[in-house]
């Protein structure tokens, strides 16, 4: 039976309709892998140019660290033997020894600076230290440091070394700070105090590809 011209013409309106949206859908389609290779592309290119930069940055710490250990290594090394174990119940106040004075500006509170360490708790052992396999590691600010130690340091002067004794309360008090040194311990300090060292920033990271790496890992972690 023929289909009436109403009909066809209906007919002919969905095909198309139907033709269009699955056109629409594919392109949407075609679209969006090559959205996605582009978006992939950029935080490829900004990974690699990020890598470079931080790899630039890296060097630099590098070449200071080891500057900075060949010019101040001897000095700390020479008193690497003085940790030893000691009675807690004598550490009740800060005690400074100068072991060497320094021909730097005198620290106060006002003055900027870095530092080398070495840090032991009652029992002689050493729960930090700037000497690391016969170098210095780079150094720390002396700056947002433990009260005892910012306490302890007033008064010397850069390129001294001074033992602090720290109590309890002025150090790491009832919380403690790792296996080494528990709730209520007194702890010891050698410190060698040196010029404030110029700081190497650290490459910012584009905002995208900080993004990616987050989501990333945000992905990997919900699926594990």
């Amino acid at each position: 039976m023929a289909t009436p011209k109403s009909q066809r013409i209906g007919i002919w309106i969905i095909a198309i309709v139907l033709t269009v949206g699955t056109l629409g859908s594919f392109l949407a389609i075609i679209l969006g892998n090559q959205n996605n290779a582009a978006d992939q592309a950029k935080i490829t290119q900004q990974q690699k140019e990020y890598t470079v930069k931080y790899n630039e940055y890296s060097t630099k710490v590098d070449e200071q660290t080891k500057s900075l250990s060949k010019k101040y290594y001897g000095i700390l090394s020479k008193y690497a033997k003085i940790p030893a174990a000691f009675d807690a119940r004598n550490v009740n106040k800060i005690v400074k020894t100068d072991l060497l004075v320094g021909g730097g500006a005198e620290i106060t509170t006002k003055i900027e600076y870095s530092a080398y360490y070495i840090g032991w708790n009652p029992k002689g052992v050493i729960f930090d230290q700037s000497i690391d396999k016969g170098a210095l590691k780079a150094p720390i600010s002396g700056s947002g440091l433990i009260t005892g130690w910012s306490e302890g340091a007033l008064g010397m002067k850069l390129g001294g070394v001074r033992e602090i004794s720290i109590p309890s309360d002025k150090a790491y008090g009832k919380t403690g700070s790792g296996e080494n040194i528990p709730p209520n311990t007194p702890i010891k300090f050698i410190i060698l105090a040196i010029p404030k060292v110029n700081e190497i920033t650290v490459p910012a990271m584009p905002v995208e590809l900080e993004q990616y790496y987050q989501t990333q890992y945000q992905s990997q972690t919900s699926s594990s």
